[in-house]
């Protein structure tokens, strides 16, 4: 019987991935030259992907101002950032999770000081079971299954009692690691990346309820 429901946080709960998208590709349209999504995609979901500002250099005769450019690049993303909410279906997942008595939980590779500040903006501090994050350290983040593991045991449960929900290669490869149900769940951006290591994808959350999934796990 599943207990609880991990939710990867960037890409999954909210649509980070296409604003960081879009703020990278204004900085290399203003040094005139384009990113490459190859080498993007390899980063989504993990710390140990390529570093976009060596990438922005390659392509340069000359290395860019890269305080500038993290200062602009980041006052964008903030600012993109205040207009994004939680992914169509989302919230009612949540809510149905409450109703149903499941642990809820994320797992993330970013720093939970990015994570808390995000949930405070969208009003959910309080909504969660367990937060378990990377913060900068590449040994536990995806795809390694470590952040995983650590969110099972803080929870309670076993790997056959959880379900994933990731939009990413890398954060699908470290739940089925974990041994756990993992829910594919594209965003814009990784819509065309390959999820198939994913037990299920689902386009939208609002096509299948929670309820409709627990049972097709089971």
């Amino acid at each position: 019987m599943v207990k609880a429901i991990l939710f990867d946080f960037d890409g999954t709960l909210v649509d980070t991935e296409s604003i960081d998208l879009r703020t990278w590709h204004e900085v290399f349209a203003a040094h005139g030259v384009a990113v490459p999504l190859d080498r993007f995609a390899l980063r989504i979901g993990t710390l140990t992907g390529p570093d976009e500002l060596d990438e922005l250099d390659a392509l340069l005769e000359a290395p860019c101002d890269r305080d500038a450019v993290t200062a602009t690049r980041r006052r964008r993303e903030l600012e993109l950032l205040e207009l994004e909410e939680l992914r169509p279906g989302v919230r009612e997942y949540l809510e149905e999770a409450r109703e149903l008595g499941l642990g809820v939980g994320i797992v993330s590779s970013s720093s939970r000081s990015w994570i808390d500040m995000n949930l405070e903006r969208l009003g959910l501090v309080d909504a969660w079971s367990a937060v378990v994050c990377a913060d900068g350290d590449t040994a536990r983040c995806k795809p390694s299954p470590a952040l995983y593991l650590e969110a099972l045991d803080a929870l309670g449960v076993a790997a056959d009692e959880a379900i994933a929900v990731e939009d990413s290669p890398n954060g699908i490869a470290a739940a089925r690691a974990a041994g756990i149900f993992c829910v594919g769940f594209p965003n814009d951006v990784t819509n065309a990346l390959d999820l198939s290591e994913a037990d299920v994808v689902l386009e939208s959350l609002n096509d299948v309820p929670l309820a409709d999934l627990l049972e097709r796990v089971g």
